[in-house]
């Protein structure tokens, strides 16, 4: 079974990570499925692509028990690469964690619609690793550098609400009603998968090439990474951290279920 599922149904594409005994984290087979997804859907000319998460979750991030080295963070970067590139707008359907690695997904996309149960985090230090200089770049354009600052320097989860108040979150599905005249949900698909695909067939009716042109634009107001690091300080610092003993113990710590005993080597 994959990690990461594609279908495509009108020109709406939707890829669905399943890995509900892991809260859907990824590992180096599941990037590249969301990789291979993104591409299909470039490939069979979709309008919108639509991504979400399995089992009351989005993403809780990457599977540190199988983090090696910076292969992953390749090959993540290429798949967030494809899909901040692609033509067409693109929505994450986002429930539960979203975290790390999730965040990163959701950052990447152009839309990003919640329930109330979403959490949001970029728990770094709290795991010994970084992440590129574009998730940096791009998480303080969303939600401004301040609040950029206490996501990464704290490692704490934020709730769906203060999402929305810092612009990383575009809507927040209310409560379901709970009277019985409320229409039933799809059977099978969470409401904010079905809220996220009736935005998605709403963008669709929309010009393609001023959706096209406009997404480029957009892309374009973001720093390239010369630009961003010029002296490749940063690039030292994360292949520092990656290749670090505090990775290691951030990973064995994870797993062994206890508090990591960083040593800031």
């Amino acid at each position: 079974m994959p990690i990461v599922s594609y279908r495509m149904e009108d020109t709406v594409a939707t890829l669905q990570i399943s890995r509900p005994d892991r809260r859907n984290a990824l590992n180096h087979a599941g990037v590249a499925e969301l990789l291979s997804g993104v591409d299909s859907a470039v490939a069979d000319g979709a309008r919108v692509l639509v991504i979400t998460g399995d089992a009351g979750h989005f993403c809780a991030g990457a599977d540190l028990k199988e983090l090696e080295d910076l292969t992953f963070t390749r090959l993540l970067r290429k798949a967030l690469d494809a899909l901040a590139e692609t033509p067409f707008p693109t929505i994450a359907a986002i429930e539960g964690s979203c975290m790390g690695l999730g965040a990163q997904i959701a950052l990447a996309c152009d839309l990003r619609v919640a329930d109330e149960s979403a959490r949001f985090a970029v728990p770094v230090a709290k795991l010994g690793l970084m992440v590129d200089h574009w998730t940096l770049q791009r998480l303080a354009l969303l939600v401004g550098h301040s609040m950029a600052r206490w996501l990464t320097m704290t490692a704490k989860p934020i709730t769906a609400e203060q999402a929305a108040a810092t612009g990383f979150v575009h809507e927040i599905l209310p409560a379901p009603p709970q009277d019985d005249s409320a229409p039933a949900p799809v059977a099978g698909v969470a409401p904010v998968l079905s809220h996220a695909t009736a935005l998605a067939h709403h963008i669709t009716l929309l010009a393609p090439l001023s959706l096209a042109g406009t997404k480029r634009g957009l892309n374009q107001l973001e720093r390239d990474s010369g630009q961003l690091d010029p002296n490749a300080e940063y690039v030292s610092a994360f292949e520092l951290a990656w290749a670090s003993e505090d990775l290691k113990e951030g990973q064995a710590a994870f797993t062994e279920r206890r508090r990591p005993n960083f040593r800031g080597a």
